[in-house]
């Protein structure tokens, strides 16, 4: 059985979306640190040709609180505001009513009780966006539904959750070459695999000038159901390292 695990992200890229699919069963961890000025609560789309950020608001944000102690800051009128610079970026794009549609419904349900705390509103977010571009993977929030008996961190926390499922097999996105090693995962009768989206995923924006890495939001301004499956199967697995010594000598001989 494969295994994702990841942190829950305000309308990732891509490579985020190609990573659920892939995986028989994806874990969001909301009882992790929240980190500022990550993607936790903010990402990009395009506008006039250029990376823009877009994201919502949070309450006393600390790095020394978990992601689902946290109250996101959203107004009606923030959401407004919100959902205008979409309609600015992206009222010409081909899909963009049946997309604007999709956010409001996201930002409206982070306007009622069961939407203000962050890691609800987030995990909300990331189902009903997996179930509209076709995902079936079930997603399993840590906090409530694989629930762990000790206190993990980092590969040791992944590997964790790797048993606590039954899992064989544990895929990360590519980020994680920097942090997993295909020793340790071995040692736990675990493969390692990491996502890494393809280099020539291009689509149609708005020019011919492709902005890549942008929010899940671009994609699915630019491109039918049919388009959006084929783009989600644009990526390779690769091994990543065999240890951190050799990702250290790695960096070094390319340093």
């Amino acid at each position: 059985m494969k295994l994702g695990v990841m942190q829950p992200y305000f309308l990732p890229y891509i490579g985020y979306w190609q990573l659920i699919n892939a995986v028989d069963e994806y874990v969001l961890v909301d009882n992790l640190n929240y980190i500022k000025n990550g993607f936790v609560n903010r990402n990009f789309i395009i506008m006039n040709g250029e990376p823009f950020r877009f994201g919502i608001s949070v309450k006393k944000a600390s790095q020394n609180k978990f992601i689902n102690e946290h109250i996101h800051g959203m107004t009606e009128s923030e959401v407004n505001k919100l959902l205008e610079t979409l309609r600015t970026a992206y009222a010409k794009a081909p899909y963009f009513e049946e997309t604007y549609n999709h956010v409001r419904g996201i930002l409206e349900f982070g306007l009622t009780p069961e939407g203000r705390n962050l890691a609800d509103f987030l995990i909300y977010s990331i189902r009903v966006t997996a179930d509209k571009l076709g995902i079936k993977t079930p997603i399993l929030r840590s906090s409530t539904e694989v629930k762990l008996d000790g206190e993990y961190r980092k590969e040791k926390l992944v590997v964790a959750y790797c048993k606590k499922r039954n899992a064989d097999e544990y895929y990360n996105a590519i980020g994680g070459t920097k942090l997993y090693f295909q020793n340790y995962f071995r040692e736990n009768d675990i493969s390692l695999k990491f996502v890494k989206t393809n280099e020539e995923l291009r689509y149609k924006q708005f020019t011919d000038d492709f902005v890549p890495s942008l929010s899940i939001l671009d994609v699915m301004m630019f491109n039918s159901p049919e388009q959006i499956k084929d783009l989600l199967g644009q990526f390779t697995l690769i091994d990543g390292y065999e240890s951190f010594e050799d990702y250290e000598k790695c960096i070094e001989n390319n340093g």
